[in-house]
């Protein structure tokens, strides 16, 4: 069988994440839900996604296919149902699809002429705003632990580490650890491939430390935080999720935020987690073009890939920033940042794309991956479609 991967209506309310990636490459939990998927289904998938994205994240059809709702993340209950669909047979949540299997996926699909199921309630794990990365971070790390894990020894924690329920604890082989603390009472805690802990560091489960990753010394990491392949980060972080590629290397404050790929915290930049009046934070939101509420009272900032801030940088609660930002300056910039902006609190002007893929190219080279057409493509469609949002 065939698995195709579909944004979704979710799509525009996962912005900016989604401005350069399909929903199936975000990452929640340990893996992206792609990977989920896969893991579980035993099987590649490809993707159904905006057009200007569609070169680098192509879709495969065959003559019989699943298509799947990525912003659903697969639990063992969801999976059984999606393997047992038919043809002409379609797995609904309420009004909104979550599968089904077609033999033509370009005709535009009567699902009146469908046999509707509905899905098992205790199979629905759903992302559907940019904040349930990392509010439902928790949960996703404990699937994901159970996935990865399940069958499989962990590598030996090494001498001088001190633990907390040490059983709740996976270590890949290449993982260094070095005279830290691991409390994993409150979850578990995974440390990937080639990933690095340095001393003095001090971490509470759940927590997800991807592969080629490090935490630097004395950082103090708090419940439901994913640090992503290749990202650095120190200082103190809680609840947090980096999706790859990305640093926050210094002393400085990250709480309830998600970063994208390729961003930089500058050292001793803050963010603001909680309100001073303890009300519910609203967070700007795309799909309306206005700030709408998320029934949070603790949410941070949302960062958009290749953004960047400066030194003691400080974001008020409930922050979006775009793609490809570079904010610097004293005082508190505002609290939605467009793509393509470049200031702080003093005021933005317009990020040049020349110049925006000239940083672009340099980051993306210290890593070995080079920064082609395909991607200022992509970059040259958000600058356009964003242009609308820079008003400054």
């Amino acid at each position: 069988m065939n698995y195709i991967l579909f944004d979704g209506p979710a799509r525009k309310k996962l912005l900016p994440f989604t401005y350069t990636r399909p929903v199936a490459d975000l990452r929640i939990g340990i893996l992206t839900i792609r990977e989920k998927w896969e893991k579980h289904l035993g099987s590649t998938t490809s993707t159904i996604t905006e057009e200007y994205l569609s070169e680098k994240f192509p879709m495969v059809e065959f003559e019989e296919n699943v298509m799947i709702n990525a912003s659903y993340i697969p639990t063992e209950v969801l999976v059984e149902q999606v393997l047992d669909l038919q043809e002409n047979q379609a797995l609904f949540d309420g009004d909104d699809i979550v599968a089904f299997y077609t033999k033509d996926t370009q005709e535009e699909i009567d699902f009146d002429t469908y046999e509707q199921l509905e899905v098992t309630v205790e199979g629905v794990f759903k992302i559907e705003n940019n904040w349930d990365i990392f509010s439902k971070n928790h949960e996703a790390i404990q699937l994901d632990y159970d996935l990865i894990t399940e069958g499989r020894i962990s590598a030996e924690i090494p001498k001088g580490v001190q633990t907390l329920h040490a059983e709740n604890i996976f270590i890949e082989e290449g993982a260094k650890l070095n005279f830290c603390t691991l409390n994993a009472s409150a979850g578990p805690i995974y440390i990937g491939k080639d990933a690095e802990i340095m001393e003095g560091a001090l971490i509470r489960g759940p927590f997800a430390l991807c592969e080629h990753a490090a935490v630097k010394m004395g950082a103090k990491i708090y419940t439901g935080t994913t640090i992503g392949p290749y990202c650095k980060v120190g200082g103190e972080v809680t609840n947090s999720v980096l999706m790859a590629y990305s640093n926050k290397g210094h002393d400085g404050y990250l709480g309830n935020s998600v970063l994208g790929e390729w961003c930089n915290i500058g050292a001793d930049s803050n963010n603001s987690n909680l309100k001073n009046n303890y009300e519910e934070v609203r967070l700007w939101d795309y799909e309306t073009e206005g700030f709408a509420k998320t029934g949070l009272q603790f949410c941070g900032l949302m960062m958009g890939d290749h953004s960047k801030c400066g030194i003691n940088t400080m974001f008020n609660t409930g922050t979006v920033i775009g793609v490809s930002v570079n904010i610097f300056g004293t005082g508190f910039p505002r609290n939605f940042v467009p793509s393509f902006s470049w200031g702080g609190a003093s005021g933005f002007t317009t990020y040049k794309t020349n110049k925006a893929f000239q940083t672009a190219k340099l980051v993306m080279e210290r890593r070995n991956i080079p920064f082609d057409e395909q991607e200022a493509a992509i970059l040259e469609h958000i600058f356009e479609e964003s242009a609308k949002y820079r008003r400054y």
